[in-house]
């Protein structure tokens, strides 16, 4: 085989594989820094909850003005830290759209808001 031969059959196995290479398919969810913030909220045990509900609603307003959709669990993680500050109104609006948006989570919503009830009721 010559080197001419060689280098012409590298250059096109090259250009066959840059040519499967198509654009990055979309992601299904628009997730922001959301997985940033979860990490934040794990690492620093949950402390500073005001600045991750803000960080949190700002992301919203980002991922729907992308109009992009909001990944599972977020409505439900910022229902929590609406709980965590004693906010119950927000944690039942969060949870109620975690449900609308994810109906395979409606029992595990409903879990959480038959237990933080008990919780205030103590």
């Amino acid at each position: 085989m010559t080197t001419k031969l060689a280098t012409g059959i590298i250059a096109g196995l090259a250009l066959l594989l840059c040519g499967c290479a198509g654009p990055q398919q979309k992601s299904l969810y628009g997730w922001g820094n959301y997985q940033d913030q979860l990490y934040d909220h794990f690492k620093t045990d949950g402390n500073g909850k005001e600045q991750q509900i803000a960080a949190l609603e700002e992301n919203l307003q980002k991922i729907r003005s992308r109009g992009e959709a909001v990944p599972p669990g977020y409505h439900a993680h910022l229902g929590l830290l609406y709980a965590a500050i004693g906010k119950e109104d927000q944690l039942v609006q969060e949870l109620q759209t975690e449900k609308s948006l994810f109906p395979e989570s409606t029992p595990y919503m409903d879990f959480l808001m038959r237990n933080y009830k008990k919780g205030v009721t103590k």
